[in-house]
């Protein structure tokens, strides 16, 4: 309807003599009573056409020409807004659309055709994913699930580095736990890795080679055999969070097909990359930067930009339009040099977007919490979803906005009732679902519903919200911000409390309880959608 609305505002600024025409913006207006979609266009043009906004917004009024079954009135309210009410046939009409549009209800094709790769998670397979990876997990996977209901053909990748001092490092401590539990002695690796996990994969390997290893050379066969159980464990944790990867990069495939090589190369080609105190610095101020920056230390070790530009380079090769990264906030200071490397290479830079996350803290009772594991000193995603379930964890990583810090908090997580964000929305579809079969019980509806019975202001205000469900996916989708749709489905819960509170079903004539009906399983029908692109189950009963 924005677009329709949009669109005669343009055809009646025609009369104006304008040399550029404006943005022409509807929104919401602040108070419902004020009319369903508003636009301040009037306001904008007041200096062009020098007069008075609201002189122009009556003209503008005039020449106006609209579907009255789509729109039944235009005011001018305040200084110059324009505000628009929409006809109850098309409500109606659009109610329908709802119906029939079922499980695709609010996707749309703005990203038809386009190929995007989201990478997240990227957590080397050193140990289990912890809190610490939650949010990004749940928040890649969501706004993947976003760009879907726009129309682009999606695929999930985890990128991974199993080479490496933390690898090696992974493999000594679990050589040491080996040889402990043959009696051996064999120093701890400073810096090692001390979980229980590291025990269990000992154990897993003496239970398969006996005391055959004691002779092995290094600690490739232990590195080897924890790479295998802990990328086990993680699969099996993304599972259960309801995320399935398409494919797992090796930033060691970087190496062997020589591609970091050929990215320092070409930078040095383009006199981007140079050689001072033993290592190999990016010229980054040539891209604003105070300072030069490190691409390979003295050691020979690179930092993570090199591998990230050649990385992305790889990405961009594969023919994605569109290159979608979730990143922790400790990667603020990285990232921009990453584009300044795909952008000196010939890339396009706007081809990749990053999205950023603030941490996450556990809390409870307004404290820092910490839940007893048996991992080391830090809450596994499965510790997490053992005390509060995969549903709320999911919710909880995606009820806030990305750009700010998380407070879980873990007595709210656990409450079985409204205070709990999730069975709040669960909770409403439980009970519509409820609603539904005791209509089954008592009526026989077969047939259309005549839907111009539902008259009462419940009833309309609950259309209404229902039916901004397409843009706020597509606005969720734009911004990576997947708490918008969280938003609007309690605000569609809440419309649905209002109607179930002033608006009988059970017990009304049969072809108004009919009406309701149908507008009941729109609800349950959009409920379902949105939940669903949180990933997080409607369940019939609670």
């Amino acid at each position: 309807m924005k677009e329709y609305i949009a669109e005669i505002i343009s055809n009646s600024l025609k009369q104006f003599d304008l040399q550029e025409k404006p943005d022409i913006r509807i929104e919401a207006p602040n108070q419902p009573e004020h009319g369903d979609a508003s636009s301040n266009i009037a306001m904008m043009l007041a200096k062009p056409l020098r007069n008075n906004p609201r002189a122009i917004a009556q003209q503008v009024v005039d020449g106006l020409e609209y579907d009255e079954k789509k729109i039944s009135a235009v005011e001018i309210a305040g200084p110059g807004f324009i505000n628009f009410r929409y006809s109850d046939d098309y409500l109606f009409d659009e109610l329908n659309e709802v119906l029939t549009g079922g499980e695709s209800f609010g996707k749309t094709d703005t990203n038809t055709g386009k190929k995007v790769l989201v990478e997240f998670v990227s957590a080397n397979p050193t140990g289990p994913l912890t809190v610490g990876h939650g949010r990004n997990a749940v928040l890649g996977d969501t706004v993947a699930r976003l760009l879907e209901w726009t129309g682009a053909d999606v695929e999930r990748e985890y990128y991974f580095n199993d080479a490496g001092r933390q690898m090696r490092v992974l493999g000594e401590s679990v050589r040491a736990r080996y040889y402990e539990l043959l009696g051996k002695d064999e120093k701890f690796p400073e810096g090692g890795y001390e979980g229980e996990y590291i025990k269990d994969i000992a154990k897993s390997l003496l239970d398969e080679f006996g005391d055959g290893l004691l002779s092995a050379a290094d600690e490739k066969p232990f590195k080897e055999k924890a790479e295998e159980e802990i990328f086990a464990d993680i699969s099996a944790t993304l599972k259960r969070m309801n995320i399935k990867m398409d494919s797992f990069f090796n930033e060691h495939s970087l190496y062997e097909d020589g591609k970091i090589e050929e990215t320092i190369q070409k930078l040095r080609d383009l006199d981007l990359a140079y050689d001072e105190d033993g290592a190999v610095w990016f010229k980054t101020t040539a891209f604003g930067k105070d300072k030069d920056t490190v691409l390979v230390k003295s050691s020979g070790e690179p930092t993570y930009r090199l591998p990230d530009i050649a990385y992305h380079a790889n990405k961009l090769d594969r023919g994605y339009d569109l290159c979608v990264d979730v990143f922790g906030a400790d990667h603020i200071a990285t990232y921009p040099d990453v584009l300044s490397g795909i952008k000196s290479l010939g890339y396009d830079p706007d081809k990749v977007d990053v999205v950023v996350y603030q941490f996450v803290t556990l809390v409870k009772d307004g404290k820092p919490f910490k839940m007893s594991t048996r991992k080391a000193n830090f809450v596994t995603l499965d510790d997490l979803m053992d005390e509060v379930g995969a549903d709320v964890t999911r919710f909880f990583f995606l009820m806030r906005s990305p750009n700010t810090h998380l407070e879980f908090d873990i007595a709210q997580a656990k409450e079985a009732g409204e205070k709990n964000p999730v069975f709040y929305l669960q909770y409403a579809h439980a009970r519509i679902s409820s609603i539904l079969r005791k209509v089954n019980d008592e009526y026989e509806l077969s047939g259309r519903a005549n839907l111009k019975l539902l008259e009462h202001p419940s009833e309309i205000m609950l259309i209404k919200t229902m039916l901004k469900f397409p843009e706020t996916v597509g606005n969720a989708a734009r911004l990576r911000e997947p708490h918008h749709v969280i938003t609007f489905l309690n605000e569609l819960a809440s419309a649905f409390t209002s109607f179930y509170h002033d608006c009988r079903i059970l017990g009304e004539d049969e072809e108004l309880a009919h009406a309701r009906t149908e507008l009941a399983k729109a609800t349950a029908q959009v409920l379902r959608n949105g939940l669903g692109i949180l990933g997080i189950s409607a369940p019939d009963q609670m």
